[in-house]
C-alpha cells in the first residue's frame, strides 16, 4: 500500500489545524481579554497597555526591563554558543568521526531528559567558581543554556547535515586548495542556513522561557523578573508575556522567509557552482 494512499484528506487536514490551532490560541486569547480587562467595572480598557509607558509606574516595571535586557543578552551568547562551538563540533564528528556520531548523540540529547533541578544541583559547585572568576552577571546563564538546548539545537543542524553531502562538498573544496576555515564557511554554512537559523529561533525561544535554573542560581531574567512584579501588578506580566510570544512569532516569520528564499540554495546546481568558487591558493 502506497502512503500516498493513506494520507489524511483535505477536510480531516482542515479539522487538525484547528483543533491545534484552538489549544494554541484559546490560552493566548484568553490573556490578551485579561489585560484589557477594567477590573472596576468589567468593561474594556487600554489603560494597562499604556501604563508600559507611564512614568509613574517605571519603579514597578523596572525589573522585568532589566530581566528582558538580561535575557536578550543571554539569548546572544546563547546563540553563539551553538554558532560556534556546537555546530563545529558536530560538523567535525560527522566528518571525521563517524563511528561517534551514535555516542555523540547519546550525550546531546542526554539533558532534554534530565530535569532541570537536577541540573542545577550539578551546575551550582560549577558557578561557584565561575562567578569567582567571572563574576555573578547574568550573561554568564549562557553556559548552563547552552547545554539547555544542546538537544534542540543538535537536531535541527544535524537535520541539515543529513539532507546535504558533507563528505562529497568537503573533499571537492579540499581538493581545489580550501582551507578547513573555508571549508566550514564558504561552502557547509550556507548549505546548513536553514538548520542554522531553526536552531538559534530555538535557542533564543528556550532563553525567553527559562525560569528553573535563573531562579535557583539567583540570577535576574526575563521569567524571574515577572514572578517579582507580578506581586505588585498581577497584569503586567501577562502583557509581556504577549508580548515574548509576539517576538519569537516574528522570528519564526523571519525564519520561514530565509529558509524558504534559500531553498534553492541547497541544490545540486548551485552547490556544484559555490565549491567552484573556492579558489586555490
Amino acid at each position: 500500500m502506497s502512503g500516498a494512499g493513506i494520507a489524511p484528506g483535505r477536510p480531516v487536514r482542515w479539522i487538525i489545524g484547528v483543533l491545534i490551532g484552538g489549544a494554541f490560541l484559546v490560552p493566548l486569547v484568553g490573556t490578551f481579554l485579561y489585560t484589557i480587562r477594567d477590573t472596576a467595572t468589567g468593561g474594556v480598557t487600554g489603560a494597562h497597555w499604556a501604563s508600559l509607558l507611564d512614568p509613574a509606574k517605571a519603579a514597578t516595571l523596572r525589573p522585568i526591563w532589566t530581566g528582558l535586557g538580561n535575557s536578550l543578552t543571554l539569548a546572544v551568547v546563547t546563540v553563539a554558543i551553538v554558532l560556534i562551538l556546537v555546530t563545529p563540533t558536530i560538523i567535525l564528528v560527522n566528518l571525521r568521526f563517524p563511528s561517534l556520531r551514535r555516542g555523540f548523540e547519546f550525550v546531546a540529547l542526554l539533558p532534554i531528559s534530565i530535569p532541570a533541578i537536577v541540573l542545577v544541583v550539578g551546575l551550582a559547585p560549577i558557578y561557584l567558581q565561575i562567578g569567582r572568576a567571572l563574576g555573578t552577571g547574568a550573561w554568564t546563564l549562557a553556559f548552563a543554556y547552552g547545554i539547555t538546548v544542546l538537544p534542540f539545537a543538535y537536531r535541527a543542524i544535524q537535520a541539515s547535515l543529513d539532507a546535504i553531502d558533507l563528505r562529497t562538498l568537503s573533499e571537492a573544496a579540499r581538493s581545489l586548495g580550501a582551507s578547513w576555515l573555508d571549508v566550514v564557511l564558504r561552502v557547509l554554512v550556507p548549505n546548513l542556513r536553514q538548520g542554522l537559523l531553526a536552531a538559534s529561533l530555538i535557542s533564543v525561544a528556550v532563553v525567553l522561557g527559562e525560569f528553573t535554573i535563573a531562579s535557583l542560581l539567583n540570577r535576574q531574567v526575563f521569567q524571574t523578573a515577572m514572578v517579582v512584579v507580578q506581586k505588585q501588578d498581577s497584569v503586567a506580566p501577562a502583557m509581556f508575556t504577549l508580548l515574548a510570544l509576539l517576538l519569537v512569532f516574528v522570528l519564526l516569520l523571519i525564519l520561514g522567509f530565509l529558509a524558504g528564499g534559500r531553498a534553492a540554495g541547497a541544490s545540486p546546481l548551485r552547490t556544484k557552482t559555490r565549491v567552484k568558487k573556492v579558489k586555490a591558493p
